[in-house]
């Protein structure tokens, strides 16, 4: 049976016409002309839609095997960094100058901003693609996109300055987990990096949270090499030649021993006379020590020199003067001091004793 006879049979389907009048039927042969037209339209840009739906699908796909590739390798590279720190660790080297901790956290924080900046910078340029392709106007999305991105950058610079200054801290290596640093508003040791805050552990047990925005300079005294320097006053009359060869052997003897010749990256030296005063003369010593071992070094050497000192009787001097002992009270020193009126057969007395007036006689 053809559509028409199935549409004869059927009969015609009343429709309400606006104005409440009989209901208007539509012919057969609107209803093919309707039918004629969509299939031409369809006909005429079906292929268009296939090229754009096809290119769309092309752009998400090379985006996404881009950024799971990136990503890829961003890893790989870490754990390439990583596996050089486990490879140096257990070496002379491990505990000086490389700690696993640190360099994890650091390897992660970095392996982490790659990874977010290599995903948004590859979906939006694919999203923005995609939009290109539907013929979209850019301009305006981009123009407020920029409006839109500086308002939220004043009104989080705060944030926006602490994630930029943990981001160039981490990558520079500033200072890492275990360093013992010098930050301007706090100190200690770090036992925490991260991209807005970073935590010390002070020398009283406090925890500091310290924003990277607000690190203005920043002292290390973890990398490198310490100075442990000691002080020795001595009297002036000491000899200078006896009191330097006692130091040396101090030195000799220190540097030989364990755990200090670890601890000693240098020897140490008497560097000489560092002031001369009328009553006493101050010796310099020096050494090139571990980082962070400075002073344990100093209160090891000291005890070393003062018991050195003690044997060759050296006498180390300086420091506060002793308070002086106080005399003993005189019981009679707050009494006043005799009179010679008190005696009256004294001259002074007599002298002073009044006239007496002569008798009248009758």
């Amino acid at each position: 049976m053809s559509l028409s006879a199935v549409l004869l049979a059927a009969g015609p389907t009343p429709f309400p016409s606006p104005s409440g009048s009989a209901p208007a039927v539509p012919s057969l042969r609107d209803a093919q002309e309707s039918a004629t037209n969509a299939a031409g339209w369809v006909e005429e840009n079906w292929s268009t839609w296939l090229a754009i739906g096809l290119r769309v699908l092309l752009i998400l796909v090379i985006a996404a095997v881009l950024r799971v590739m990136v990503r890829r390798a961003i890893t790989k590279l870490i754990d390439r960094m990583n596996r050089t720190v486990s490879a140096v660790d257990g070496t002379a080297l491990s505990g000086l100058l490389v700690n696993t901790e640190r360099r994890r956290q650091r390897s992660q924080a970095i392996g982490s901003v790659l990874r977010s900046v290599a995903s948004f910078l590859i979906m939006g340029t694919a999203a923005l693609m995609v939009l290109g392709t539907f013929e979209i106007n850019l301009a305006p999305l981009l123009a407020s996109a920029g409006v839109a991105g500086v308002a939220i950058g004043f009104g989080a610079r705060n944030l926006v300055t602490d994630f930029l200054s943990g981001v160039f801290m981490i990558l520079e290596d500033q200072y890492g987990v275990g360093d013992s640093i010098d930050a301007g508003v706090a100190s200690g040791e770090v036992i925490e990096v991260g991209l807005r805050v970073t935590k010390l552990r002070g020398d009283n047990g406090e925890i500091w949270y310290v924003r990277n925005g607000e690190v203005k300079r920043i002292g290390n005294l973890s990398q490198g090499w310490s100075t442990a320097g000691v002080d020795v006053t001595v009297r002036p009359s000491e000899d200078l030649d006896r009191v330097k060869a006692v130091l040396a052997d101090v030195g000799e003897r220190m540097s030989k021993e364990e755990p200090w010749n670890e601890l000693l990256w240098g020897p140490i030296e008497t560097l000489g006379l560092d002031s001369v005063l009328l009553d006493s003369m101050v010796v310099r010593v020096s050494a090139k020590v571990m980082p962070g071992k400075a002073l344990t070094v100093e209160r090891e050497l000291r005890w070393r020199i003062k018991r050195a000192f003690d044997a060759a009787d050296i006498q180390i001097v300086g420091g506060p003067p002793l308070p002086a002992e106080e005399p003993t009270a005189d019981p009679t020193a707050a009494m006043a001091a005799p009179s010679a009126y008190a005696n009256t057969s004294s001259p002074q007395a007599q002298a002073a004793t009044p006239l007496t007036p002569p008798s009248v006689t009758k």
